[in-house]
């Protein structure tokens, strides 16, 4: 990197220090004077991007206060300039559309080659985001099928309401008391969300609930 070149601001977010580390390397042999700061948790993510400027952000997925699908809306909303790339051993397939959704730019998986993190990397301060031939792929079957971003699409209003009642530990009879509903008719609305959603129990459910609308509860 030229000299005369401006400095570009990294926030790496990952909870272990060797990943961070191996992304610096990275990122340094590609621009010299980068300036990096590292955050091991969704707390120091925070207080760092709510006290300083930050031009890109590689993200875990998951740490252990809490997955960063929760975050991103967050960051945006502090600095909207803010491109994140969600760096993470979760599936492409299966979670990069959602991630994408709640505000991400790039997507980037952990057994990916250096040269393929590098690509990444390069191609998110050049052009502002990264999106793999996956992703591609992905997005245009799901301007076709929304539930692919967010299951809960599939679910009517009330359907999500009382889904969301059951997520917060409520049982049949408090949320037919809530809802001034029969509870039979609650329990018809229970066996609907759960064929909807494809879960057997209430923990699948409270975990659907939490990580596509935990803004509404």
């Amino acid at each position: 990197m030229k000299e005369n070149q401006p400095s570009i601001r990294f926030l790496l977010g990952d909870d272990h220090h060797i990943v961070r580390q191996g992304l610096e390397l990275v990122i340094q042999d590609l621009h010299e004077n980068a300036q990096i700061i590292h955050a091991s948790s969704l707390q120091q993510i925070r207080e760092y991007a709510g006290n300083q400027p930050f031009d890109h952000a590689v993200l875990d997925a998951q740490f252990p206060d809490g997955n960063s699908l929760h975050l991103i809306p967050e960051l945006k909303h502090l600095q909207p300039e803010l491109k994140i790339m969600v760096f993470t051993s979760f599936e492409e397939e299966d979670h990069a559309l959602k991630f994408l959704d709640a505000g991400a730019d790039g997507f980037l998986s952990k057994l990916s080659t250096e040269t393929e993190i590098r690509n990444a990397l390069e191609k998110m301060v050049q052009e502002g985001f990264y999106h793999s031939e996956i992703i591609r792929k992905l997005k245009k079957i799901s301007a076709r099928n929304p539930k692919l971003i967010n299951p809960l699409h599939q679910l009517s209003e009330r359907e999500l309401q009382i889904a969301e009642l059951y997520a917060l530990g409520h049982g049949n009879l408090e949320i037919s008391n809530a809802l001034s509903l029969k509870p039979n008719t609650i329990s018809t609305f229970k066996k609907r969300i759960f064929e909807k959603l494809n879960v057997q129990n209430m923990l699948e459910l409270a975990e659907i609930v939490k990580t596509h609308a935990p803004h509404r509860l």
